[in-house]
């Protein structure tokens, strides 16, 4: 077998009980590392601390990678003011646990001929996360929902950098706008 010394050093082609003796006389373990090769290659080395190094660096990536959670709200296009703000108090517990929060509008019968009241909602939502949430993905029609998802600025108030700029949501083509207001208060209808 050849043999690898503890340090990483090759000793070379011993004979088995030579490397037996070697290892016993370091007080390490010799360790079969490639089997398949030919010769085979052993190893003298601490195989209880090698086991322990593999633990703990498993543990710390285990530590450094997040998971991904997304949460739903889902909102009705004539929802009343105090479901809203009940509603609005959830999303802002799940950004602030570090959660992506996908919002749904659920559309039912003639409220499908009136997708901008789903808009004007989930506008409104981004405007008042904006300080704590981005818009990662834009309010789109999947039939009869209308869906937008939120990722927090920053997970539990830490982390560094500049805070990214939020987004606010495009009105979907053919959609009404309206008009800016005049200085003196009036949308210029007269």
């Amino acid at each position: 077998m050849f043999l690898v010394g503890s340090d990483g050093e090759q000793l070379g082609v011993k004979p088995l009980p030579e490397a037996l003796a070697l290892a016993r006389e370091l007080s390490l373990d010799l360790v079969e590392v490639a089997p398949n090769a030919n010769p085979p290659v052993c190893r003298v080395m601490d195989h209880g601390r090698y086991v322990y190094e593999q633990e703990q660096r498993r543990r710390k990536s285990k530590g450094k990678s997040t998971n991904v959670v997304i949460k739903e709200m889902k909102f009705r296009p004539k929802i009343d003011e105090h479901d809203y703000v009940t509603k609005m108090k959830h999303v802002g517990r799940f950004l602030g646990e570090g959660n992506k929060v996908k919002l749904t509008i659920m559309f039912r019968g003639r409220e499908m001929a009136h997708p901008e009241l789903g808009m004007r909602i989930l506008r409104r939502i981004a405007d008042d996360l904006q300080e704590i949430a981005v818009v990662e993905t834009q309010p789109r029609q999947d039939g009869r929902n209308m869906t937008m998802v939120l990722h927090p600025i920053r997970k539990d108030g830490k982390g560094g950098g500049a805070k990214p700029k939020a987004t606010r949501p495009e009105p979907p083509a053919g959609a009404p706008v309206e008009a800016p207001a005049d200085s003196n208060g009036s949308n210029g209808a007269a």
